[in-house]
């Protein structure tokens, strides 16, 4: 850019390709001026805005799209396209995302991971979240070497090399050039780079043009999400280079001479090249365009007036749908939790928060007698054809509006609509409006609203729980106004020790490290700053901080510059995408809930009846195990994913009842514990199934004859079937544990409630060769004690095996039939989904395990305040929820009573819920229900439980009461162990929420049938 250039406005295009309408706008800042801190607003006494333009999107083919819409906004502002004021084009598109929602083999390429760990993940192999359809298109080739870190960032293994090349002969022979480099805590490899080592033999041994992911550089900690997110992105690099041609063949025809930028989810640019390389971050570009427009238009980037950290909600309303994000007052987007859903594959890269409902413009309204519905069907962008306003019989929301007095140009006004039916068409918009904005906000404190999107005309002035409603100039193409000011940024998620830093000296070392990759990324240095910085101790373990920085920063002119025209022009491209048929993939049967009967068999050597566990049981089994762990016992999700390959494989799982038992038989137990934060790194090794075979040499036992679980809670309620799987023990599973829920410590169980002294001997492994032996201990809690300590120094996460039992102590001690308990609360929630009776899921649930005397619900309500602390490696905090507004409730004739209404209900816990205590209008407050009776929180629309993790403001929840087993609550010594007391509430007196009735046991049932 020449010296006199830099003295006139510089020009900005914005681009952002929406499933419906291509939009395009110029934008004019003076040369000093920065969108991330400027309080310029685009109004019509500031021209910071020279011209938008609106046009159909283009199929298959984007490019004629984004051809007219530019050629008309620098043709209305009298700006040659090869001028050296624009300083470069961006351009927001769902384009790569699409190809993947549509599991589109034109597209994608075939993928070959190699993963970094010598003892860990095997278990839970690549493309295991995958759908059949898109593994059978991505899913080339897997293998392992060794190499991977610990929590601590020291080495699990060197990476060798030999390995590797014997892995790259594997590659070459089956003709993959898309290759994922994936280790075991790689985010944090900052002294051993054992991701790039292994690429960089990649390389060399592999055909030139092999593209090679590392996916340190794709997403943050979590493997199996990030290793995912790496696969999609290399699955489509191939097809994001020819895109980036044809739109650099789009810049050429136009003239056009300035660089070509990307806009990432997190409202940042990525130049073409770099796009090119890491297209999954552009895949949610869209929606964060539209609240960083929002931000601009509104004034909102000029930062918080008078310290005003004041949020921003920003509904983008288009034809079909809305979504709803916040913008916080940094201008950025809320960024969504741990993990997010792309083509039904979890991933863990940066995406905005979003929640979307199906309302927009063209939804289309139905009035049958007293009731008026709005969407979520929609007309979409026929509405100019089909909508009453415009000629058409669709009676739509714009018709609604405009009876009630808005004006849009070329429609009609005389639609003859009563004014009830237009009253309460506008009150089901405003409800469906304010549920959604609800769920987003994080305290019912009321926030400002900002409305974008061409259908905004359909949202009401006043909408409950904000506090003014506006609508910025150039709403409808707020979207390519986010798309022209974004800046450059980068993100840094690191694990920092501090035993000898303070945790903001380690904070200091992550924002300095963030900012330097701004600069790397093209963020001029003097421009960049923070926006965002988290700081999170991890569970279980001392002196260990997880510190996420996001800095952003202006484009560098430079940068510009020296990143254009890196990729020469392609004008064939879109003709030969044209040519190409589009692909189909089988269709999934759909599961008829009611039919399905579990197989039980008599065993042909013993006479014994067992169920064998199919796909389906272990769906069910994961989703009631979660609602029994009582919002603890850690996701079954990694446990779910190791039964259900090793089922599809051949493998065999066996349920026996108790009743099935030798008299001497040995009884094997035990499981996981340890910190969720190596969990979600060191998935599937075999460390319960370790220390299993540790004890066995131990105790010189060359068998035993049964497995049982610790808890039914969570992740463990699934260990004993690992464990029973003849892929490893091959003995059966006692429908039985020692919980009957889940409880944070190994010594609060019914073994320890009746007879001291049978947790030792035990066994602990890490997985990777370190065992440990505990022989002898005076009293039970200090086993538990003094195993999490030798936990912290094995890595933090440990398998247990525990003193074998016997067949009299389980019968008489034990909790029977849970695993069949968990079967049938996962069969109510997979019936409810299917049969969409969701909202009637605990009713299912309780009439399932006994009747209202056995379980309650407790109440129903929305989630209005979370409050949480880690404390000696636990995680504490209380949620509180109030009843839903009588307008937000579905379906409600029909719904149980709840044992209390109105008021509040708060919820400790401390990693499981303790008690529920209901504070009434007057203040009046009521222990409803405490351990050790089960408190489970459940979604409203999923009908799946809730754990800790996922609690959060605005979800809707049914908080269910299950009475525990008479293992707990009939003697003195189980409520000191189970009860509330144990938790430190002495002041709270136990009362049994109902009747506990055994479960009926899944194998005694249908073995009547045989």
């Amino acid at each position: 850019m020449s010296t006199s250039s830099q003295t006139q406005p510089i020009l900005r295009l914005g681009v952002d390709v929406g499933g419906t309408n291509t939009d395009a706008v110029l934008l004019a800042l003076p040369p000093s001026t920065s969108t991330s801190n400027s309080s310029a607003t685009a109004t019509p006494s500031n021209p910071a805005i020279l011209a938008t333009h609106k046009t159909p999107t283009t199929h298959p083919s984007i490019t004629p799209g984004i051809t007219t819409a530019i050629a008309h906004v620098l043709s209305s502002a009298h700006v040659p396209a090869a001028s050296e004021q624009i300083s470069h084009l961006s351009i927001g598109t769902t384009h790569f995302l699409n190809a993947l929602i549509e599991h589109d083999t034109r597209r994608l390429s075939p993928v070959g991971i190699i993963r970094l760990s010598r003892s860990f993940t095997r278990e839970v192999p690549p493309f295991s979240d995958f759908s059949p359809q898109l593994k059978a298109i991505l899913c080339g080739y897997y293998g392992f070497v060794d190499g991977g870190l610990h929590v601590d960032g020291s080495q699990e293994a060197p990476v060798v090399e030999e390995q590797v090349v014997r892995e790259c002969a594997v590659l070459r022979e089956k003709g993959i050039s898309a290759v994922v480099v994936a280790g075991v805590y790689s985010p944090i490899d900052e002294v051993f780079k054992q991701e790039y080592q292994v690429r960089d033999i990649i390389l060399r041994q592999m055909p030139s043009g092999t593209d090679v992911v590392c996916s340190c550089e794709v997403a943050n900690l979590g493997f199996l999400e990030r290793e995912n997110a790496a696969i999609l992105n290399a699955g489509m690099m191939k097809f994001a280079r020819r895109t980036i041609r044809a739109l650099k063949s789009v810049m050429k025809g136009l003239g056009l001479r300035c660089g070509l930028f990307l806009t990432q989810n997190d409202g940042t640019l990525v130049e073409a090249g770099e796009a090119a390389r890491l297209p999954i971050r552009t895949f949610s570009s869209g929606a964060t365009n539209s609240m960083r427009g929002a931000a601009f238009l509104g004034g909102l980037l000029s930062g918080p007036k008078d310290g005003d950290s004041t949020s921003t909600i920003v509904v983008d309303i288009g034809g079909t749908t809305t979504d709803c994000g916040v913008l916080l007052s940094s201008g950025f987007p809320r960024q969504a939790s741990a993990y997010s859903t792309v083509a039904g594959v979890r991933i863990n890269y940066s995406m905005p928060h979003l929640e979307s409902i199906g309302l927009g413009g063209g939804s289309i309204v139905r009035v049958k007698e007293d009731n008026v519905t709005v969407g979520p069907d929609s007309v979409g962008h026929f509405i100019s054809e089909k909508a009453r306003a415009f000629g058409g019989d669709a009676l739509t929301a714009t018709d609604i509006s405009i009876a009630a007095g808005a004006k849009i140009e070329g429609a009609s006004s005389e639609l003859d609509l009563d004014s009830a039916t237009v009253s309460k068409a506008q009150d089901t918009i405003k409800s469906l409006l304010t549920g959604v904005i609800d769920i987003m906000k994080n305290s019912p404190d009321p926030l400002p609203l900002m409305l974008v999107g061409g259908g905004s005309i359909i949202a009401p002035e006043d909408i409950p729980g904000v506090s003014e409603v506006t609508r910025p100039p150039y709403f409808e193409v707020a979207n390519a106004v986010g798309a022209a000011i974004a800046n450059v940024g980068a993100t840094v998620d690191h694990v920092q020790q501090t035993a000898h830093q303070s945790v903001l000296e380690a904070t200091d070392r992550v924002k300095s490290l963030a900012i330097e990759r701004a600069v790397m990324a093209g963020a001029q240095r003097n421009t960049v700053k923070i926006v965002e910085v988290d700081a999170i101790p991890l569970q279980y373990m001392a002196n260990q901080v997880r510190i996420i920085v996001r800095a952003v920063g202006e484009l560098s002119t430079n940068q510009v510059v020296t990143e254009m025209d890196k990729e020469e022009p392609d004008d064939s491209f879109e003709e030969e995408i044209q040519k190409l048929e589009p692909s189909s993939g089988p269709v999934q049967t759909p599961v008829d809930i009611d039919s399905y009967r579990p197989k039980v068999i008599h065993n042909r050597q013993t006479g014994i009846p067992e169920w064998i566990i199919s796909e389906r049981d272990v769906t069910w089994l994961a989703d009631g195990c979660y609602v029994l762990g009582c919002a603890g016992g850690g996701s079954p999700f990694a446990e779910f994913i190791q039964l259900r390959d090793q089922i599809r494989e051949g493998y065999v799982m066996r349920v026996v009842d108790s009743s099935a038992l030798a008299d001497d038989a040995i009884i094997y137990w035990g499981g996981h514990m340890g910190s969720p934060a190596v969990s979600v790194e060191r998935v599937g090794a075999s460390e319960s199934i370790d220390a299993a075979h540790e004890l066995m040499d131990y105790l010189r036992h060359d068998s035993f004859d049964a497995v049982m679980g610790l808890e039914i809670g969570g992740g463990n309620g699934l260990q004993p079937l690992l464990w029973g799987s003849s892929k490893n023990f091959d003995r059966p599973v006692v429908d039985a544990d020692w919980m009957g829920r889940a409880y944070p410590t190994y010594w609060q169980t019914t073994l320890c409630v009746h007879e001291t002294g049978q947790l030792v001997p035990c066994a602990i492994a890490s997985g990777d060769g370190k065992n440990l032996i505990m022989s002898k201990a005076p009293d039970d809690e200090i086993v538990d004690r003094a195993l999490r300590a030798a936990c912290s120094e094995m890595g933090s996460r440990v398998g247990m095996a525990a003193r074998p039992t016997t067949t009299d102590r389980v019968r008489k001690y034990a909790v029977m039939n849970t695993m069949s308990l968990a079967w049938r609360i996962g069969r109510c929630i997979a019936r409810s989904r299917t049969q969409n009776t969701i909202s009637h899921v605990a009713e299912q649930i309780i009439e399932e395990i006994g009747g209202p005397s056995t379980a309650k619900i407790l109440f129903r309500g929305k989630i209005t305040a979370v409050e949480r602390r880690l404390l000696k490696g636990h995680s504490y905090g209380e949620i509180t929820i109030v009843p839903i507004a009588a307008e937000e409730e579905e379906g409600k004739a029909d719904l149980m009573s709840s044992m209390v209404a109105g008021g509040a209900l708060k919820i400790p816990f401390k990693n499981e819920n303790i008690y529920a205590k209901h504070v009434a209008d007057d203040g009046t407050e009521t222990y409803i229900a405490s351990v050790p009776d089960l408190i489970s929180v459940l979604d409203v629309q999923s009908g799946k439980a809730l754990g800790v993790p996922e609690f959060r403001y605005g979800l809707k929840v049914i908080v269910l009461g299950i009475t525990c087993s008479p293992r707990w609550s009939d003697t003195a010594r189980g409520l000191e162990i189970g009860g509330p007391a144990a938790f430190g509430y002495d002041e709270i007196v136990y009362k049994p929420l109902g009747v506990f009735v055994e479960p009926k046991s899944v194998v005694l049932e249908y073995a009547e049938h045989i």
